[in-house]
């Protein structure tokens, strides 16, 4: 068996579609350059995901003036057939609950930052 540092390459767990839906749900009227610089990825990345996204129903874009709001259908089915028995609000939900808890509510011990 080998050792996952022997896997080889870097990998996550969640996709960066994923990452800049969480981040728009966080603040519905960010800057596409913002949510890439928060990701770590190019605006040019972060604009073909929100366009993957609308396209799949999963956000909506609406211009405000000279910036956009986003707004977030969180009944629409996760893509994947494995979990496309789970809505995007899933997801969501348990990111977005998790850091907006307060640190009374959260359960278990702080995570060990390295």
């Amino acid at each position: 068996m080998s050792s996952p540092r022997s896997s080889g390459g870097q990998w996550t767990f969640i996709t960066n579609h994923a990452r800049v839906l969480l981040r728009i749900a966080r603040d519905p009227e960010v800057r596409l350059r913002d949510v890439a610089t928060g990701i770590g990825i190019t605006e040019r990345a972060v604009q073909i995901i929100v366009a993957d996204l609308e396209a799949s129903g999963y956000l909506t874009r609406i211009r405000v003036g000279r910036r956009n709001r986003y707004t977030i259908d969180p009944t629409v089915a996760l893509r994947h057939p494995s979990e496309s028995g789970h809505p995007v609000g899933d997801l969501l939900g348990a990111f977005l609950h998790r850091e907006d808890a307060p640190a009374s509510e959260s359960a278990g011990p702080p995570a060990a930052h390295s």
